[in-house]
């Protein structure tokens, strides 16, 4: 089985494309994470570092683009509306047909700005598309750019990239990054503290989390001879812990990758995992109750199994952005659920 990147994924088909690598290169249960450095040039710009070098940013930005995934959320929840960005429902099939999720075009809405220019991503970057709109700055802090992608982009406008890994940008870094190619640094650092007490609160109303293990999956219900776990660097995984949750072993043990595959034959391998969280519905948890190896883990048998739905916008706000954070929390009622199985674990 080969996963795609950080969005749900839609069906099998979809999960047998090509994989794209994502994820945090930390631990995103920690609030300490490392801020974009950038310091003021003489003529008021800043400069950003990232993986590719460095980028000097003008000072006065009236066009923004951005590239990669949750990235606009965070311009938006800083005030700015991109006037193009990436499809980010490109491998959905719920109820966003548009391009963007409900958070997103609910904030464009909110701020009286356009909807934007959708850029495909079908066959990579548009590049033509993202030249179209004429941006000013290139924000692309959460991404899977390559240097040859990134040299072309600053054909087009300074661009910020990510800090260190593609796809491997905790979400406050993917904050802090993309602030600072904002000149909005302070801004995202507060927003960055905002959302940590936003997740706090939630957690507080949660007791059964605590001491709990808990790592995301994708699992096919149709055929439950693999499944696959994200790692503790992927950003799903990752915001389990930013909720409490410790990290089962299995999702400790990926190496320097996203995720890894399980066969139902090392279906013990599970047996430190409290709370199973996966893409799915109701016959997620049925099917693997029906399966005489995977029915033999106790998160199974217990029926700690949480399922996020597949093509729709919650299996979306599920890689964590800026935006879809608030969604997880208050509209989507993830704590809660999640609280919900980890009061089933023995």
């Amino acid at each position: 089985m080969r996963l795609q990147r950080p969005l749900a994924v839609a069906s099998v088909a979809i999960a047998a494309l090509a994989l794209t690598a994502c994820g945090s290169a930390s631990d995103s249960a920690s609030s300490g994470s490392t801020a974009a450095p950038e310091a003021l040039t003489n003529d008021g710009s800043l400069t950003v570092e990232h993986a590719f070098g460095t980028t000097e940013v003008p000072a006065e930005i009236d066009r923004v683009a951005t590239v990669g995934w949750g990235n606009q959320d965070v311009a938006l929840a800083l005030g700015v509306a991109p006037v193009g960005v990436d499809n980010q429902t490109w491998s959905m099939d719920g109820s966003s047909t548009d391009g963007v999720y409900e958070w997103t075009s609910n904030a464009y809405d909110e701020l009286g700005a356009e909807q934007p220019a959708i850029f495909s991503t079908a066959d990579g970057t548009d590049f033509e598309a993202i030249a179209d709109v004429q941006p000013d700055v290139i924000l692309a802090a959460y991404s899977g750019l390559t240097q040859d992608d990134y040299d072309t982009l600053t054909q087009i406008a300074p661009t910020v990239a990510y800090p260190e890994t593609a796809w491997f940008t905790p979400w406050r870094d993917t904050i802090r990054t993309d602030a600072a190619g904002l000149g909005l640094a302070d801004e995202g650092d507060a927003l960055v503290d905002d959302l940590d007490q936003q997740i706090a609160d939630a957690v507080a109303d949660a007791p059964d989390i605590a001491g709990k293990t808990a790592a995301f999956f994708y699992i096919d219900p149709s055929d439950t001879s693999v499944i696959s776990v994200y790692g503790v660097d992927d950003s799903r995984t990752a915001f389990l812990g930013d909720l409490g949750f410790d990290f089962p072993s299995v999702a400790e043990n990926t190496g320097d990758q996203f995720y890894a595959d399980i066969s139902a034959e090392n279906a013990d391998l599970l047996d430190d995992v409290d709370v199973i969280v996966s893409y799915g519905d109701e016959s997620t948890l049925a099917a693997l109750q029906a399966d005489p190896l995977w029915s033999t883990v106790p998160a199974i048998a217990n029926g700690a199994v949480v399922a996020v739905g597949s093509g729709d916008d919650f299996s979306g706000a599920v890689t964590p952005t800026a935006l879809s954070i608030p969604m997880l929390l208050d509209d989507y009622g993830y704590v809660s659920t999640l609280n919900d199985a980890a009061g089933k674990a023995e």
